[in-house]
């Protein structure tokens, strides 16, 4: 009634018993997305059930004054014995670093604070950064213009051909050349075709790298000393080698525990998983300011690629379930709350806001899944067996 708009009346002003009457299956339409749901999953949770897919809801009637009735059909994942985990052996890998690991590091820090500084005295060399206006013409005739732009002489983006052609060149000359992109080459469009470049050098840069001292911890961070930044970076490349080194038992276990599963996986979790895996990549292509559509990419072949690894997921997921099931592992209230609390947080809204978001988008039974899962996890990296590489 307050949002309707009938004429003869005011908006917000329609009564009741008009909408009632002119809105009646808008009504009750809503009225059953909004209780079918829920209904559905009390009675899955009633009876233990979890279905594989969204159930399919068919047989539907409602009418006001009567009650709600519905058929909802499913798939479920039969009950197997994912064993003894003590018999799955997961080899730790070594944690130590590299001898050359901090120095390693200490140089990638210089190289991401190198300067550029411009370049008078020689013509351009491997490394250089040349400032050019740049022509590009194929064999059709068609051409394009870029003005000002950065070539790093060497840089793996360059064509074929194409550095060897700006070494040598200095500030203010021009230089016109032929490329020809040989027929294998990764972007179908310029393979096996010929395009001539006019270049010309409007200035050349060098990359200077600072010194490795005191200052440059300073300007790093808050270190009072290259022995501090030294012992900083040390301690975070430990850090992060023991996570790989625990990453990797957990894929390890989770690949094990989905290779127990004794019967088909359902066609319907492994292809939406692959959906799943193709808008990840596709989020995070836009992320680094890339259109899909424009990344060059056989999205059909992309998919393909990730089924092995959408059955790994969806089989170790199965057998997690399986597990919990097993060893009564559950998530306490508390808990989810308290996750919700960190979402709330982090995505700078009240807790109540996000679990009233999730209570909408049927995002809660999810995110209590997931927790789920995750202390099944830890559960079974207590119980299995674990040998040092």
């Amino acid at each position: 009634a307050k949002c309707a708009r009938v004429p003869g009346f005011r908006p917000g002003k329609v009564p009741a018993t008009v909408a009632r009457q002119r809105f009646k299956e808008q009504i009750l339409q809503d009225v059953a997305r909004e209780l079918v749901p829920k209904a559905v999953d009390e009675a899955l949770h009633e009876r233990g059930v979890e279905p594989v897919d969204s159930p399919d809801v068919n047989d539907f009637a409602i009418d006001e004054g009567k009650p709600l009735t519905f058929m909802a059909t499913f798939e479920t994942v039969p009950e197997f014995e994912v064993g003894d985990l003590a018999t799955i052996l997961v080899q730790q890998p070594a944690s130590e670093l590299a001898p050359d690991a901090v120095s390693a590091a200490l140089q990638q820090l210089r190289e991401r604070a190198a300067r550029f500084e411009p370049v008078d005295a020689r013509p351009a060399a491997d490394g250089d950064t040349l400032v050019a206006d740049i022509e590009r013409k194929d064999a059709t005739g068609e051409s394009d213009t870029h003005e000002q732009v950065s070539l790093v002489i060497g840089g793996p983006g360059n064509p074929p051909g194409f550095d060897a052609n700006l070494v040598g060149m200095a500030a203010g000359e021009t230089k016109t050349f032929a490329i020809h992109f040989p027929d294998d080459y990764p972007v179908p469009q310029l393979a096996g075709t010929d395009v001539t470049y006019t270049v010309q050098a409007r200035e050349l840069r060098q990359r200077v790298l600072p010194e490795l001292d005191d200052e440059f911890a300073k300007d790093v961070g808050d270190f009072e000393s290259l022995d501090a930044l030294r012992t900083r970076v040390e301690a975070d490349l430990r850090q992060e080698s023991a996570a790989n080194a625990q990453r990797a038992v957990r894929n390890s276990l989770l690949s094990q525990l989905a290779q127990r599963i004794p019967f088909e996986l359902p066609v319907s979790l492994v292809e939406r998983e692959m959906d799943r895996r193709v808008e990840e990549f596709a989020r995070r292509l836009m992320e680094q300011g890339v259109d899909p559509r424009k990344a060059g990419m056989d999205w059909d072949e992309f998919r393909e690629s990730q089924r092995q690894a959408a059955r790994d997921a969806v089989g170790s997921a199965i057998a997690l379930d399986q597990l919990a099931r097993r060893d009564q592992v559950n998530v306490e209230p508390d808990a989810v709350t308290s996750e919700m609390a960190r979402m709330a947080e982090a995505l700078q809204r009240t807790p109540e806001a996000v679990q009233a978001q999730l209570a909408k988008d049927g995002g809660l039974p999810r995110l209590v899944m997931g927790m789920r899962r995750e202390k099944t996890v830890e559960h079974a990296l207590g119980l299995i067996t674990l040998s040092r590489a």
